[in-house]
This record gives structure tokens, sequence and C-alpha cells, in this order.
């Protein structure tokens, strides 16, 4: 089986060289030349996992069209700003086919859509061959044989069952959820209450405070999740409290950080300028802010991320306003 991997950043190298560890023929797509050719050359990637030695069988491109060639299965790895665009641009190159699988965790800002409905959107044929896979995997570890578990999610049983065994291996244990609404969104949000744990690291807040905002965000998230048609229990799940608990602590996060920096005065154009990685809840925190607003739903966390990033409002005020809020019940999901 032929399986090419769009997008050489740390995830998309991850999850390359793990498929080619089971053994399949991997084309991995640089935009960047000089990346592509460095990646063949060295048998690492240079900017991204650059400890990381890569196998024989994974082989860097910069052609989209060399990279597509006679592909059974094509998996994501994109900045979800991005996501469109690369679709739009591989559309005519699909000649097989193909199975496609996002790795994106993120929702297109203008339209609010998750990552597998831009795809169904773009290229409707594929209807049924989308799946994608979430979960707490920091590619970091995941490319060092760390135990490592995740989720595959498609509306077709068939490409799931597909799919899941393609991805599994001793060190990564794969299940599936055929709740994709709720396998995207958890993805997402998370991200964003990320940033707001990071900014608790930065202001100097502890545990407790910590494992507050992470409560109260998989609220918000259960929450969101249930009004976009969601079911709740696939945020007990690994993409849901499971990649949460993962973001929002782990040293690998690049959402935490950029929280952390936030809070301690950084402005997200420094932040932007130094670091080649997105971080994803950076951009979709306006998107899950609106559909919140769509769907009339409160989500205070959401809310406070989004001011800090784009209004500017001081961090430790956006955390007095939190706590300053009216007594609720806290098993009420709507409060």
């Amino acid at each position: 089986m032929n399986i090419s991997v769009v997008g050489a950043g740390s995830w998309g190298t991850a999850v390359a060289n793990l498929l080619a560890e089971k053994g399949y023929k991997i084309k991995l797509w640089a935009r960047d030349e000089q990346l592509a050719k460095a990646i063949n050359r060295l048998h690492r990637n240079p900017r991204y996992l650059k400890d990381v030695k890569l196998t024989d069988e994974v082989k860097a491109v910069s052609d989209l069209g060399d990279a597509l060639k006679l592909a059974d299965v094509v998996i994501l790895a994109v900045p979800s700003h991005a996501m469109r665009e690369i679709i739009t641009r591989i559309k005519p190159e699909l000649e097989n086919h193909p199975l496609m699988v996002s790795l994106t965790k993120g929702l297109e800002t203008d339209t609010l859509m998750r990552m597998s409905a831009v795809i169904n959107q773009v290229i409707p044929a594929q209807s049924g061959k989308i799946g994608v896979l979430s979960g707490p995997n920091h590619a970091e570890e995941v490319s060092r044989h760390i135990p490592s578990a995740t989720v595959i999610s498609s509306h077709s049983p068939q490409t799931a069952a597909r799919l899941q065994e393609m991805f599994m291996m001793p060190y990564f244990r794969v299940y599936t959820n055929a709740d994709m609404v709720g396998v995207e969104l958890g993805g997402a949000v998370k991200n964003v209450i990320a940033i707001a744990a990071g900014i608790s690291d930065g202001l100097g807040f502890g545990d407790n405070t910590k494992a507050s905002l992470m409560t109260r965000g998989l609220t918000e998230m259960t929450r969101l999740g249930i009004a976009a048609g969601a079911k709740n229990l696939t945020f007990a799940g690994l993409s849901g409290v499971g990649d949460l608990i993962a973001t929002c602590t782990s040293r690998h996060s690049r959402n935490r950080a950029v929280g952390e920096r936030l809070a301690k005065g950084v402005t997200l154009k420094t932040i932007s300028r130094e670091t080649r990685m997105v971080a994803e809840g950076v951009k979709t925190c306006t998107a899950i802010n609106e559909l919140a607003k769509k769907h009339g739903i409160e989500m205070p966390i959401t809310g406070a991320v989004y001011r800090v990033i784009y209004k500017r409002k001081n961090p430790y005020d956006c955390v007095q306003e939190l706590m300053s809020r009216g007594a609720t019940d806290e098993l009420d999901i709507l409060t």
C-alpha cells in the first residue's frame, strides 16, 4: 500500500516514520524543496524531531503531484488554516480515490467547519473514505516509541477498521469511535483550554488552578459537542479528556507554551516569529468562540482566552472574572 503524508512538520514526520516502520512505502511532502532534500540526505528532519532517525522507506518530496501519485491513502498533517488550500490543490491528483486521514486539530476560522467537513465539501466523492485521527499523541513521544493510544473516527465502519489496522503498532494502540463530530471538536477545544492552562502557569498559579481549568474546560468541550450533535461519552475518551490532560500538562505542548508566554507579557507577534510550529489554539479560539455564540451556549474559559489573545485583556483580570462568576451547579452541563 502506498501512503502519502502531506505536511512535514513534527506530527507528519512522526506518523510517516511510524507507518514506514510497519513496512509501508511512504512519500512525505514538504512545501520547502530544501527541507525535502535534507530529509532524504540525512534521514532526519532537521527542523522538527531532529534527533529521530527516519527509516529508509520515508522518501521526502516537494512536488505535490509526485507525492500523491498512486497513493492508496493520503494523510493530511497541515495546519487548519491551510487545509482548504491543500485539499483544493490535491483534488486533481487523486486518481486512485484514496482513503484520506486528517491529523489536524482545529476548525476553519471563516466557516467554523471541522476538517473532515472541509475535505468532504471540496471533494464530495471522498465521502465515506474520510477518517480523522486524534488523541494524546505528542510527536516527540510517539517517535521514540513511548506507549501511546489514539482514536480513528470515520462515518464508514469499513474505513475506520482499515485505518485502525494500518496505524496499529506495539507502541501505538488505536481505538475506533464513530462520533466524528465529538472526536474533532475535542481535539480543537482542548488546544484553547491548554492556552488557558499555560496562562495559569505563566501567572505562577498552582495545581489547584490548572486542575480546575482542565475540569471546567472539559465541561465547555462537552457542552459545545452536545450542542453540535456529538455524544457526551466521546469527551470522556482519548480524543477528549485524554488529549486535554496531555496538552495542558506537557512540556511538549505548543499551546500551553503560548499561554505561558502570553501571561509573562510576550506578544503573540513575537511568539509567532520565534517558533516555526503552529499552536492551533491561537486561531481556533476565534472559531470556537463564534461556534459557541452560534449555538447560544456559554464557554467562559474559551472567551477569556479569546480576550487575552485578540483584545489584549490582562490575563490576571480574566482569571478574576472567571472566579467571580455567579454560583452554579457543577453537574448542570448548561452552566
